[in-house]
């Protein structure tokens, strides 16, 4: 049976979150991401225990790429800068568009300006040079917009720095190869760590000033 993610390989692993038998290489790839494993998965659990030496090896360098654009970020705005990271993890561009770090940073710095903007006191809307980067900027405002509206503290200036941390990460992650996609393939990795982190650890974490939607 072909694997229903790919479409290419043959499916080896019975998932139990899809309830569908899906490739190692999807398994490996989207755990945590596009799929959403449970506790359970003996899958989940042999990738925790027994990580391999090359994905150790990634993670070290992406940790290394990233560590300059979030080593200044407080707490709060480390939290808003992953938050943010799913937002543009989770875009899907319309038609045959493609979205690149060249649209995140642009779809960053617009965001950054128009905060920065408004803690002055002015209101205006800097747009994105590209279709598919405002429409990046487009989420990211309302992603902001709900957490306000659910009571979370957010300040236009503190969000700002979040956005131009962003904005650094994608134009400088050329610099370390991987092609025009090197920012959003670095932070997919990472979040799906973040992601294996949180659900392993499920322990109550202290209170923050940034309430989390």
């Amino acid at each position: 049976m072909t694997c229903p993610l790919c479409g290419q390989r043959k499916g080896r692993r019975d998932c139990p979150a899809l309830a569908k038998t899906i490739c190692t290489v999807c398994c490996g790839t989207k755990r945590l991401t596009e799929i959403a494993c449970p506790s359970g998965c003996v899958y989940l659990a042999s990738a925790r225990e027994h990580p391999a030496a090359v994905v150790k090896r990634q993670q070290e360098r992406d940790v290394t790429v990233l560590l300059p654009t979030i080593r200044n970020l407080t707490e709060r705005q480390y939290q808003l800068f992953f938050l943010v990271q799913t937002v543009i993890a989770r875009h899907k561009p319309e038609g045959f568009a493609r979205l690149v770090d060249d649209d995140v940073a642009q779809a960053a710095a617009a965001m950054a300006a128009t905060l920065e903007t408004s803690a002055r006191g002015v209101i205006y809307e800097h747009a994105a040079a590209s279709v598919v980067a405002q429409r990046v900027a487009n989420e990211m405002k309302t992603m902001l917009a709900e957490m306000r509206q659910q009571g979370a503290t957010v300040y236009d200036r503190e969000a700002a720095i979040v956005m131009r941390a962003i904005e650094q990460g994608a134009r400088d992650a050329r610099t370390s190869g991987g092609g025009d996609t090197a920012y959003l393939d670095l932070m997919a990795r990472l979040l799906q760590g973040v992601v294996a982190a949180e659900t392993a650890q499920a322990a109550p974490k202290p209170a923050s000033s940034l309430i989390l939607p």
